[in-house]
């Protein structure tokens, strides 16, 4: 039995093109971009932080709507300088250059890719101090994306997490820049910070609260999904993504069977790691990435 990912969610639910102050003290205000579907729940949100010289935390698509209600947000409360993003994924950073180019604001994160440039490369424990005492500061969150960087609204001890963790949900780890080991060791270690965390405003869904319950049931769900992964190349002794892939995601429908594939990929990629699974290598006749490798249980 795999344990199911809990709804913890708390206050209101994102709406595409209805902002939300979320943390008057801080100026904290939530916008969610009108782009829902199956990989984004409800829509990407974006995130507007401080009240004079404003950042902003994942500028969403490309889209001239949500760009509009940014513009629109950010002008009744101050003056845009930072654009700060999680991580390069297409509903999550596309936006930045013509936000950028409209406000004369700096991009940030972590670094160059996916078309995603920014003006300014940072690592983890990086800090951008805003007026009235309002302290942002880097976390790296590799699994995800390796590039994922949340951001700690230190004063509040809230983190936007971007997709490293969201609403009701699990997110896809998409092999090879996405790692099932590297992600896991990253949801730890954000459970455990110190001082601790003590609100999730993740990038799809709404804000939570039990973060460690939220945390603890994440790795508790990819765990149980492992264990069934092992269990299915076991018994077939070795099998393609494909192969074991009605065995192991029975319980998802047609349309989550296309992420189901990566997911599966890197389950088997950290069975290898973990010695319990080798890698065959290519075959033929396979139509995607994740079904062309092979895998074989190992008696460790």
């Amino acid at each position: 039995m795999i344990p199911p990912v809990p709804d913890t969610g708390v206050g209101p639910a994102p709406v595409p093109g209805e902002p939300v102050v979320l943390d008057p003290d801080w100026g904290l205000l939530r916008l969610t971009a009108p782009n829902p579907g199956l990989m984004t729940g409800p829509g990407t949100n974006s995130y507007v932080i401080g009240r004079s010289d404003l950042a902003l935390v994942d500028p969403g698509p490309d889209d001239e709507g949500h760009r509009a209600a940014l513009l629109a947000a950010i002008e009744a409360r101050g003056t845009l300088r930072w654009i700060l993003v999680t991580h390069t994924h297409r509903d999550h950073a596309p936006g930045a250059a013509k936000l950028a180019e409209a406000t004369g604001a700096q991009m940030v994160g972590f670094g160059p890719a996916d078309d995603f440039v920014p003006d300014l490369s940072v690592g983890g424990g990086w800090t951008l101090t805003l007026p009235g005492a309002v302290t942002l500061e880097a976390v790296h969150t590799p699994g995800h994306a390796s590039n994922h960087l949340c951001w700690l609204l230190r004063e509040s001890r809230t983190l936007l997490t971007g997709d490293h963790v969201m609403h009701g949900s699990t997110v896809v780890i998409r092999p090879p820049d996405g790692d099932l080991g590297t992600y896991l060791a990253s949801l730890a270690r954000v459970r455990d910070l110190d001082p601790p965390i003590e609100r999730l405003a993740p990038g799809h869904g709404r804000v939570m609260e039990d973060v460690s319950g939220v945390i603890d049931a994440l790795i508790a769900h990819r765990l149980g999904r492992h264990a069934g992964v092992a269990q299915a190349l076991r018994a077939a002794g070795r099998g393609t993504v494909e192969d074991l892939l009605p065995q192991v995601y029975a319980d998802v429908t047609e349309a989550q069977l296309v992420p189901a594939r990566s997911s599966l990929w890197a389950h088997l990629r950290f069975l290898a790691e973990e010695g319990h699974a080798e890698a065959l290598g290519e075959l033929p006749g396979q139509d995607t990435v994740t079904t062309r490798w092979g895998w074989v249980a190992t008696a460790a």
